[in-house]
């Protein structure tokens, strides 16, 4: 098998979420857990308003999903404890030889470096449950890395952080050729991008170490979107600063010089624990459309679907409340993992 990661622009044949089930990741209180409920189920109806969504269920949390997502997504039934799909599902790939062949990696998973507060030992089996599901062949990989951690252009160009695959508390014995020999075998790239670092708050306890998905994304090879924190005041006006410049000097599998297209973040700069990582970069790409992170700044929203919409031409770019998402952890990629129509 050849197998090959098709960008995220390619055909759907649906999309894959994970509903939220009790737990530290949601919340504690019944409004807190609400908000939590209330924000997947909003993304999962802004998804399903453009190709069909299967939302994987903890047993115990089943009749909620039902009564809360209705009759147009389709429920599967798993154990879970983290319910961010990008990271504990599998990454979908197609046979470079035989297209119609659909494969699942199955990462590793230890809960983003195995952090006292995580609970993965349940979600850690989706790659291969979720897989099975959707009729992959599920390849196994012993590299510990999550979805939202790369970004491809379906060319041969992977953009991937070195505070991440290069964990020592994810894979300890790993370097850059490594990783990038497995980047190879699995999802088909011959080029990595390795950035040297992500958003601050990714770096406090509940982060991921610097996943890409919250700092750049590729619309179409060549190009990348980039995460833009335009107040000096925020520790990430620095950090985008350098990313661009690091950016500028790369090329794309074929050599070419990247395009770098800002993504402003919104005006709020804090809220009620520090600096936030709010990001329009962690959007989520659908057939014939786009679901932005929103962040109640009509402005600042207004001006992240204009430069979406024009770096994804055709699609209709729609937002949806992601402050909830964010306050736990992530935004609206890191909850959705496309599965590519063979």
């Amino acid at each position: 098998m050849t197998w090959r990661m098709p960008p995220e622009t390619a055909r759907h044949t649906r999309m894959w979420m994970a509903f939220p089930r009790e737990g530290i990741t949601l919340g504690s209180g019944d409004a807190e857990k609400e908000e939590g409920y209330a924000a997947w189920a909003a993304v999962a109806m802004a998804v399903a308003e453009f190709e069909p969504v299967t939302m994987v269920v903890d047993p115990s949390e089943t009749a909620r999903a039902r009564r809360m997502l209705g009759g147009g997504i389709d429920l599967l039934e798993a154990p879970l404890d983290e319910f961010w799909m990008r990271d504990v599902g599998p990454t979908f790939v197609l046979d470079d030889q035989q297209p119609h062949l659909l494969g699942a990696v199955d990462w590793t998973f230890n809960g983003w470096g195995a952090p006292a507060w995580a609970q993965w030992q349940k979600s850690a089996k989706l790659g291969a449950v979720v897989g099975a599901a959707a009729g992959a062949a599920v390849i196994d990989s012993a590299l510990v890395n999550e979805g939202g951690a790369i970004h491809v252009d379906g060319r041969g160009t992977l953009l991937a952080t070195e505070t991440v695959q290069l964990d020592p508390h994810r894979n300890p014995d790993a370097d850059k050729a490594r990783v990038e020999a497995e980047f190879a075998r699995t999802l088909g790239v011959d080029h990595v991008i390795w950035l040297p670092r992500g958003l601050t708050r990714d770096y406090e306890d509940f982060g991921t170490r610097g996943h890409v998905d919250m700092v750049a994304t590729m619309p179409e090879p060549g190009t990348v979107l980039l995460h833009s924190q335009q107040n000096p005041d925020h520790p990430d006006h620095g950090v985008t600063a350098s990313l661009r410049a690091l950016l500028e000097d790369e090329v794309d599998a074929d050599g070419q010089p990247l395009r770098v297209i800002d993504l402003p973040a919104p005006d709020q700069i804090r809220d009620d624990t520090g600096f936030v990582d709010y990001s329009y970069v962690n959007h989520v790409v659908v057939n014939g459309g786009v679901i932005a992170c929103g962040f109640g700044d009509d402005r600042a929203d207004a001006r992240a679907r204009e430069i979406l919409a024009g770096a994804y031409p055709g699609r209709r770019v729609v937002s949806v409340e992601a402050r909830p998402i964010f306050a736990r952890g992530g935004g609206i990629h890191c909850i959705t993992q496309q599965e590519p129509a063979a």
